[in-house]
């Protein structure tokens, strides 16, 4: 065999072997690939089950036209509101919040809890495949931070000081939210 056929032959193995090393896809099975293309697998309260999506993905002009100043600072720009200042910091109505940038559905209000803090916090997101996590070294410190899975603006950041069932906080600025009341 010529040397080019032995590169593609492992080039081949080696993609089919990447589908299940953790890191090269994830364990939902949407690969990061998949997702840079476009298509990404989220949760739907409305069909209660998984939908294919598309990502949204605009310039800062666009998100500027969409979304209010404090909106913008913290979805595009990885901003934080003070503590204490946002609009669902001390919220308690039944419902879903979204995503403020695309609408995505990502934490309901049964898991919401008072954490203190100043910022809406939640022990979990709808669905794992709504939200994403990446590492976030900034302010010397080492956090994770979490993103929405379709249009990838700054939610906030996830802690493991949280409460039962998953000893989880996901620590929510209120300006990267918009609330849809009763809908479970």
């Amino acid at each position: 065999m010529d040397k080019y056929r032995i590169y593609a032959m492992s080039f081949a193995a080696m993609l089919v072997l990447s589908s299940s090393v953790p890191g090269c896809a994830d364990k939902r099975g949407t690969s990061p690939a998949a997702e840079k293309e476009g298509a990404i697998k989220v949760y739907s309260s409305k069909t209660k089950g998984f939908v294919m999506s598309e990502k949204i993905i605009k310039t800062d002009l666009e998100w500027k036209k969409q979304l209010a100043p404090e909106q913008f600072h913290v979805l595009r720009e990885k901003g934080t509101e003070m503590a204490g200042t946002g609009i669902y910091a001390n919220h308690h109505e039944p419902g879903i919040y979204h995503c403020a940038g695309c609408d995505l559905e990502l934490f309901r209000s049964e898991a919401k809890y008072e954490s203190g803090t100043g910022w809406p916090s939640f022990f979990s997101p709808i669905s794992p495949e709504n939200i994403k996590t990446v590492a976030d070294n900034s302010l010397f410190s080492r956090r994770t931070e979490v993103l929405c899975r379709r249009c990838d603006g700054h939610l906030g950041h996830v802690f493991d000081d949280g409460p039962r069932p998953t000893g989880l906080r996901y620590c929510m600025n209120s300006a990267a939210l918009k609330f849809e009341t009763g809908r479970k």
